[in-house]
């Protein structure tokens, strides 16, 4: 076998350049779904690592490896599929619809509806559930009034972000402490310096959005609402699901039995209302395939004609192949060059944020996972904000600001992958609408720069 060895670091760049070219032209360019761009670099780095003198075993490897890390989410979304079909069917969706159309007015929606995903999820700390639950409800709300479903995706996954990057309970923002080796709630209270800016700024735009749409059709609100109240059962019981959840979340139950359980609950809400008559039967079927109704409005049938398993599988298979490039990436020592370059060339704080932040917004775009782009640049930097004498609260917001955040504005990232399946919105339709996430990695380099919010280690 032949003896194997890293690219330099001119090679490790052309091999990056050319795969976000591969992956626009394919994604931007001819409009396909990543998917098959994502092959056709996998494909490529394969043969690439032959040539360099791995061996077939070992490319497998690096793609069983990456795949492996993914795991975890998988299954989540899997549960999270059974969970959209069943609050479907029980009412728990149509439910939050229609007393939304009572307490949400369309000038105010979209701010809204930020605050609102902004504030549940911080109690919950998951953004994939705040966007799967309250975020179907919200988008169900604005198409209804006439809003732009990117817009609507926008202000959702705005606050979900935000609930995800402050909560104590967030897997990232723990995740994030932890590399950094920092105290979890002195890493949250350090964040604030670009929380709050992002957060302000973030709720003027959507007022200013809310402000173009300041008429609604109240004959097509009234209408979408009597469909639902005659299909579903709409009560405050079934607001009993969103309950549970928060219950859950504060007392630290992991989310895969959290969802175990509201799936559960659910299910027996549905099998005793007197008013439907549901076998387990049909209800199984519900959570493998989704729910289906065919209404008098081809908008409630659109917005509630979704769920289940099998709609997961789709982004199931582009998470795994985005997990595999990465894991290609890693084995194949691309990314370790690139990082290493990075890291030696620092010569002040401000550049020092500014590359750990970059560092980590370019995991998210070759990788596409959301937790790999916090773990390698901060093992990459961590050596380099010790010897500047900053404290580790200083690089733990510097990862979530380039790492956690990003992640929902990569067409092949997991979460962006999730949030456009979920939602029924292409990510970059809803992209420049994610104010919170465009606008925190801005604060975190200017942070560096200035010094404002900088915290630092004594000499």
């Amino acid at each position: 076998m032949q003896e194997t060895k890293q690219p330099r670091l001119l090679e490790a760049s052309l091999i990056l350049l050319g795969m976000l070219v591969i992956m626009g032209i394919g994604i931007i360019g001819l409009h396909l779904t990543p998917v098959v761009p994502i092959l056709i670099v996998i494909f490529a780095l394969m043969l690439w690592g032959k040539v360099r003198g791995y061996s077939w075993d070992e490319i497998q490897d690096g793609i069983v490896v990456g795949v492996k890390n993914g795991i975890i989410p998988l299954f989540i979304f899997l549960l999270i599929g059974s969970l959209i079909g069943v609050w479907i069917m029980a009412g728990v969706i149509p439910t939050l619809m229609v007393y939304g159309f009572h307490l949400l007015s369309v000038r105010w929606f979209l701010p809204s509806v930020f605050l609102m995903c902004a504030f549940v999820g911080c109690f919950i700390g998951s953004a994939f559930t705040i966007i799967s639950t309250v975020g179907l409800a919200s988008m169900g709300i604005g198409l209804t009034m006439g809003i732009d479903p990117a817009m609507i995706a926008g202000a959702v996954v705005s606050g979900a972000v935000f609930s995800d990057k402050m909560s104590p309970l967030s897997a990232t923002t723990n995740l994030a402490s932890a590399i950094a080796g920092d105290d979890l709630y002195s890493h949250i209270k350090n964040m604030l310096w670009s929380t709050i800016p992002a957060f302000v700024i973030s709720l003027g735009l959507f007022t200013l959005l809310g402000n173009h749409h300041q008429t609604a059709s109240l004959t097509k609100i009234t209408q979408t609402a009597h469909v639902l109240s005659s299909h579903f059962t709409i009560s405050l019981w079934m607001l009993l699901p969103v309950l549970l959840l928060l219950i859950c979340a504060w007392t630290k139950i992991p989310t895969i039995p959290t969802l175990f359980i509201n799936v559960t609950v659910t299910s027996i809400m549905i099998m005793v209302n007197p008013q439907h008559h549901f076998s387990f039967a049909k209800i199984a079927n519900v959570m493998q395939n989704g729910f289906t109704i065919k209404t008098t409005s081809p908008e409630v049938n659109q917005i509630l004609n979704r769920g289940g398993i099998s709609s997961m599988t789709g982004t199931m298979t582009l998470i795994i192949l985005a997990l595999a490039l990465g894991g290609l990436l890693i084995k194949l020592g691309i990314i370790e060059v690139v990082m290493n370059r990075f890291s030696a060339h620092i010569h002040s704080s401000g550049m020092l944020v500014l590359s750990t932040v970059l560092a980590a917004i370019g995991v998210n775009l070759f990788i596409g996972e959301q937790y790999l782009s916090v773990v390698l640049p901060g093992t990459a930097f961590k050596a380099d904000f010790k010897k500047a004498h900053l404290a580790p609260e200083a690089l733990g917001r510097a990862l979530e600001d380039g790492g956690a955040v990003i992640n929902y504005l990569v067409p092949w990232g997991v979460a962006g992958v999730f949030v456009a399946n979920t939602l029924n919105v292409p990510t970059l339709h809803y992209l420049p609408f994610v104010f919170f996430s465009l606008l925190c990695p801005v604060f975190s380099i200017l942070s560096g720069f200035t010094g404002i919010g900088l915290k630092r280690e004594p000499h």
